[in-house]
């Protein structure tokens, strides 16, 4: 976002987003409602290692069966305060607006990370439509303006980039270690970086049985 954009938006009083990747391996998530909107939330958490509580009276066969193999934790109960306690990221997907303002508001007050699906005004974050290619992910935002049309981005990057780029990207990785293990000069070692970071690269790599070129790395 340029500076006339940004003084543009906080003048229209829009937030200005902070986008990030979050790590949260490991990390205790709090999920109220377990209906097949939660049901993508978890999907989402479990991608990230998350160890995810679940809170809900009631839920849907896929989340019952999680719940069965061990791989997430569910109370079969309405909402409590107290199931914020030791949480770093927490969610409201009940499908009742009362009981997801509830919990965004317990939240707050806690200093926690809340999303109150379907409701932008009581979200610290908005879970973005996500391009998935390995460690390559793509992250689209709307702000919470057109979920949908953050979807038809989605498919249309989706198709941009292909599944090879998983391959690419992690021959990218282990290319980046073995320069940055060499002694080189910066300016070198930058150009490197971004010439087997070009699409000619990346063609290359297709051709070529998914390895980079053959030489790349030589000085």
């Amino acid at each position: 976002m340029t500076a006339t954009n940004w003084r543009s938006s906080c003048e229209q009083g829009e937030a200005v987003l902070f986008p990030l990747f979050l790590k949260l391996a490991d990390r205790r998530c709090l999920v109220v409602g377990a209906g097949t909107v939660a049901e993508l939330k978890i999907e989402s958490l479990l991608m990230a290692e998350a160890r995810i509580h679940v809170v809900a009276p009631r839920a849907t066969a896929s989340v019952r069966r999680l719940a069965t193999d061990g791989r997430i934790l569910w109370a079969p109960r309405s909402f409590e305060p107290m199931d914020l306690h030791g949480v770093s990221l927490a969610i409201a997907a009940t499908g009742c607006s009362t009981v997801n303002r509830s919990v965004y508001e317990e939240a707050r007050t806690r200093g926690i990370f809340c999303n109150s699906v379907d409701d932008p005004e009581h979200c610290d974050f908005y879970c973005s439509a996500v391009v998935r290619r390995g460690p390559l992910q793509i992250a689209i935002s709307t702000g919470g303006n057109s979920p949908a049309l953050g979807q038809r981005l989605r498919r249309e990057l989706e198709e941009q980039f292909s599944p090879e780029y998983e391959g690419w990207v992690r021959s990218l990785g282990e290319a980046r270690s073995s320069l940055f293990a060499r002694t080189l000069p910066p300016h070198q070692r930058r150009n490197w970086l971004h010439t087997i970071a070009s699409d000619w690269s990346f063609q290359k790599f297709r051709r070529r049985g998914r390895r980079l070129p053959g030489g790349a790395l030589s000085s």
